[in-house]
C-alpha cells in the first residue's frame, strides 16, 4: 500500500513521509493511528510507558514489552519474542497511546506480554526479506496440495515468521475441515513447522485488501477495527434493492457501510407513520406503496386501482390517520394530493446575458461564397486580349 504523497518503501515501511507522529496521509500502512502525542514531553519524573505496538504482515499487530528500555521509534524493525524462536516487526505506535489501544482491545497488562529482543540487524532483515519472497510460490504450491487431497477450503494467505521456521496458512471455510494429512504433506514439501488458522470471510478480505466498488481502499482494510453483524434489514430500512449483486462487498458478505447511516434513517423513521399503514376513505380503502424519508412524502394507492398512487406528506397521513381513529373517513385522497402540486412560479434568469443558447446552431453566412463566385463570372466575361 502507498499514499500519494510518500511512496511505500522497502520491507513496508513509509519512504520520503518523515512525518513526526506517522504517515501524513495514513495511507502507507493497514489501520494505523497517528501518534498525535509524539511532540508532546512527559511531565517530570514519569516514565513512558514500556509497552509497544507492533505491525507484522497486513494487518496483524500485538503488544509487546520493551524489557531492554531500547529507544525505540515508528518505523524501527524489532526482533520480536514468538512460541518459538523470533519474528521481526516493524514498530507503529509507542507511548501512551499504546496503553488505550490495549485498553480498546481489551488486552490486559500484565507479564504475559511477550517481550521485544532488540532492534533487527542487517542480517535478521535479510533473512527475513528471503523467506517473505517464498510465500507466493508456497502458496501456490500448498493450494495444489489441498485440492489434490479434496479438501473444501481455500487458503488465502501464507505468512512466514521472521526466522523463517515457521509459517501460518490462512484459510476460509463453510465447514470444517481435516487438514492433518495436509500438514503432514506441506510439512514434508516445504520443510517448516506448519500453523493452519482458519479466518472469517471478511476477516481474509481485511487482510487481502482491495478497491470496493465505491472507488476507495476497503474500510476493513484501512481504518474499520470491529465487524459489526449487517442484516437485510439495513437494506429495507433505507429503501435499497435487495440485489445481492450491489449489496455484497468483496467478502461475499454484506457490506459494512450499510451499517453507517442506518441510525440516521431509523430516527427519521420514528416520525413517519408505518409501511404497514391503511388509510379509510369514501373511496376505498388505501396502501403505503412507497415512502420517501428525505422529501417526507408518502405514495399511497386504493385496493381496487392499486396502478395510480397519491402523493401525501407524513403530517397529511397523521391527519387522516386520528379521524380514522375516530371512526370518519375522508372523501378520497385525491383532496390531500391536489394540495401538493400548487404550481409555483417559475423564474429564469440568463447567465450568459443577452447571448442565445442557440447562437451556434445558426447557418453559417454565404456571403464569401457569393463573393468568389462574382468574381469567377467577371473573370469569365471579359474578354482575353483585354
Amino acid at each position: 500500500m502507498g499514499c500519494s504523497s510518500c511512496s511505500t518503501g522497502k520491507d513496508g515501511q513509509p519512504r520520503g513521509c518523515r512525518n513526526n507522529g506517522t504517515c501524513g496521509t495514513d495511507g502507507c500502512n493497514k489501520l494505523t493511528v497517528f501518534d498525535w502525542l509524539s511532540n508532546m514531553s512527559l511531565p517530570a519524573g514519569q516514565k513512558a510507558f514500556n509497552v509497544v505496538e507492533v505491525r507484522f504482515k497486513n494487518s496483524r499487530k500485538e503488544f509487546f514489552t520493551n524489557s531492554e528500555d531500547l529507544t525505540l521509534s515508528i518505523g524501527d524493525v524489532v526482533a520480536t519474542q514468538a512460541n518459538s524462536g523470533h519474528d521481526i516487526g516493524m514498530v507503529t505506535l509507542t507511548g501512551e497511546l499504546v496503553r488505550v489501544q490495549m485498553r480498546k482491545k481489551q488486552t490486559a497488562y500484565d507479564e504475559s506480554l511477550p517481550k521485544i529482543y532488540r532492534k533487527a540487524t542487517q542480517r535478521d532483515i535479510d533473512k527475513w526479506v528471503k523467506v517473505r519472497g517464498k510465500e507466493e510460490e508456497i502458496k501456490k504450491r500448498s493450494r495444489e496440495i489441498a485440492i489434490i487431497l479434496g479438501l473444501q477450503m481455500k487458503i488465502s494467505d501464507v505468512e512466514f515468521q521472521g526466522d523463517g521456521s515457521k509459517a501460518t496458512f490462512y484459510y476460509t471455510a463453510d465447514e470444517r475441515v481435516d487438514f492433518r494429512q495436509l500438514i503432514k504433506d506441506m510439512a514434508k514439501a516445504f520443510g517448516i513447522r506448519i500453523d493452519m488458522r482458519q479466518i472469517g470471510y471478511r476477516q481474509e478480505a481485511q487482510r487481502l485488501g482491495g478497491i470496493g466498488s465505491c472507488g476507495r481502499e476497503l474500510c476493513c482494510s484501512t481504518w474499520l477495527t470491529d465487524f459489526r453483524s449487517v442484516s437485510t434489514a439495513a437494506a429495507r430500512y433505507q429503501q435499497l434493492s435487495l440485489n445481492p449483486q450491489k449489496l455484497a462487498g468483496q467478502c461475499g458478505k454484506l457490506k459494512c457501510c450499510l451499517n453507517y447511516e442506518l441510525d440516521t434513517y431509523l430516527d427519521a423513521l420514528k416520525d413517519f407513520p408505518s409501511a404497514e399503514t391503511k388509510l379509510h376513505t369514501e373511496k376505498g380503502m388505501a396502501f403505503c406503496q412507497k415512502t420517501d424519508i428525505f422529501k417526507g412524502i408518502l405514495w399511497f394507492s386504493y385496493k381496487d386501482d392499486p396502478s395510480n398512487w397519491h402523493s401525501l406528506t407524513k403530517d397529511q397521513v397523521h391527519q387522516i390517520l386520528e379521524l380514522n381513529r375516530q371512526k370518519k373517513k375522508v372523501q378520497s385522497l385525491e383532496e390531500y394530493a391536489s394540495e401538493n402540486f400548487a404550481d409555483a412560479e417559475i423564474t429564469f434568469e440568463n447567465p450568459v446575458g443577452q447571448d442565445s443558447l442557440t447562437r451556434f446552431d445558426r447557418p453559417k453566412s454565404n456571403r464569401r461564397k457569393n463573393k468568389r463566385r462574382n468574381k469567377g463570372n467577371n473573370r469569365k466575361s471579359t474578354p482575353r486580349n483585354a
